[in-house]
């Protein structure tokens, strides 16, 4: 095998794999946390049971009793941030996706949902922002990037 036809082979197998990999990731995931482990805090367990019920003010009030007790947690902030936005609380949304971006500026949720935030209040710039900032931190690609994107995009198509 000459040097030009493994050196193809090995594009194409890379090139493969990167489809593949674009192709579950833009699938998205239901679980935009930055963490893999099960929550220790029932608190936070009935707020994510909320949040997928969309039982906003039943999130809200689970994941402020998180917060309250563990003032760290970039995940509850997180989600305390989606709930509020699910009910038009921008102020509140955005100062929960800003406390998450404190304690973990590389939360690829919160990047994500204060993206769509900010697209939701009309602020293509800083939603832009995130979009890069999700591209940096998802050199492959992820679901919260692919997401973000894809409200970007369609917010721009909206302002044709």
């Amino acid at each position: 095998m000459t040097i030009r036809k493994f050196i193809l082979a090995m594009m194409t197998v890379f090139a493969a794999q990167l489809l593949a990999a674009q192709i579950v990731f833009a699938a998205g995931s239901g679980d935009s946390s930055s963490t893999t482990e099960a929550p220790k805090n029932p608190e936070f367990a009935a707020g994510k049971a909320a949040i997928d019920a969309e039982q906003w003010d039943a999130a809200i009030a689970a994941f402020t009793k998180v917060t309250a007790s563990e003032p760290d947690n970039a995940d509850a902030y997180n989600y305390l941030g989606y709930a509020n936005r699910q009910l038009k609380n921008y102020d509140a949304a955005f100062a929960n996706y800003n406390r998450a971006l404190e304690i973990n500026p590389d939360h690829r949720g919160a990047n994500e949902y204060i993206g769509e935030a900010y697209l939701q209040t009309g602020n293509l710039k800083m939603a832009e922002e995130h979009l890069l900032k999700l591209d940096a931190l998802c050199f492959f690609g992820c679901p919260e990037y692919t997401m973000l994107k894809r409200a970007v995009e369609d917010y721009k198509a909206k302002q044709s």
